[in-house]
């Protein structure tokens, strides 16, 4: 268990790595994790980044133009700010339940996760009672990537950022992420997610080794799991609200944007809205 407690923070952005999902209708994407952004009275640009979140250790890649990149901003821009110790702290807490599982669902959840643990961790439903439904969720995933050597891209950005000495921004709380997820998914949703969570991931990992954006749309979408408002809560309001906040931050610097890679596409993703907001915002392939 202490192990498990040590690994919130990868086990949290599995679940909203597996969950970020999303159909778009803008125009197709250049095979690149790596965007530009200028123009619209901005005198540096920035740099937008999709991460996959966590990845085995042997599959871990960083280009050399998303390093130059990175060393040409002068701010660390993430979902969530991983350099903040209140804000690790707070996540740590939230893996907890406020009851525990046995009391929280019905015996036919408990059931089905049980049988999904045993299957894919070993574990059982005593074994993680005092979680959260959500953080046994991210433990069942983080199990089905099959390494033990896992790289978690936010905390490499944010290491990379505190050698340089810059100040590294979240674009909301872990409060607000936790909260999102759970207006997002009912209990059922999430068992149902866990089940599968095994389905698309070496799949995924490939894509995002070729950068592909597209693939990674359609190796993600679950059109049983991402429902409308699962959808509203996971994707279209947080890129809404980023691309509120990024616009004054970019006019002071250059900033390096790190967010999952599924935020970027789609009609509603952070460059089609960014592009939307009079920005240029084109793919940097080499």
């Amino acid at each position: 268990m202490k192990n498990l407690f040590k690994s919130v923070v990868t086990v949290i952005a599995i679940i909203f790595s597996l969950s970020n999902q999303a159909q778009t209708k803008s125009p197709k994407l250049e095979n690149s994790l790596l965007w530009e952004v200028s123009g619209n009275g901005l005198e540096k640009p920035s740099y937008l980044y999709g991460t996959i979140h966590v990845i085995c250790g042997e599959d871990y890649f960083l280009s050399e133009k998303t390093k130059k990149a990175f060393e040409a901003s002068g701010k660390l821009v993430l979902e969530m700010n991983y350099a903040d110790p209140n804000e690790m702290e707070f996540m740590q807490k939230s893996a907890m339940g406020k009851e525990p599982l046995s009391k929280k669902l019905n015996p036919e959840q408990l059931a089905k996760l049980d049988a999904i643990l045993k299957k894919s961790t070993g574990m059982t439903i005593k074994q993680v009672d005092a979680f959260t439904l959500m953080t046994v969720s991210g433990l069942i995933s983080m199990k089905n990537f099959g390494c033990t050597d896992m790289k978690f891209y936010e905390m490499e950005f944010a290491a990379m950022a505190k050698k340089r000495n810059i100040e590294v921004v979240g674009l909301e709380t872990v409060k607000f992420q936790i909260e999102s997820y759970g207006n997002a998914y009912s209990d059922d949703e999430t068992i149902a997610m866990s089940e599968e969570a095994d389905d698309d991931t070496d799949l995924s990992v490939a894509n995002y080794k070729k950068e592909n954006i597209e693939e990674l749309y359609k190796a993600s979408t679950a059109a049983d799991i991402m429902t409308a408002k699962a959808k509203k809560y996971m994707l279209d309001e947080r890129n809404s609200k980023w691309v509120e906040v990024l616009p004054e931050l970019m006019k002071k610097e250059s900033l390096f944007v790190g967010v999952g890679a599924a935020h970027l596409g789609g009609e509603f993703g952070v460059i089609n809205l960014l592009r939307k907001a009079g920005y240029i915002v084109k793919p940097i392939m080499n």
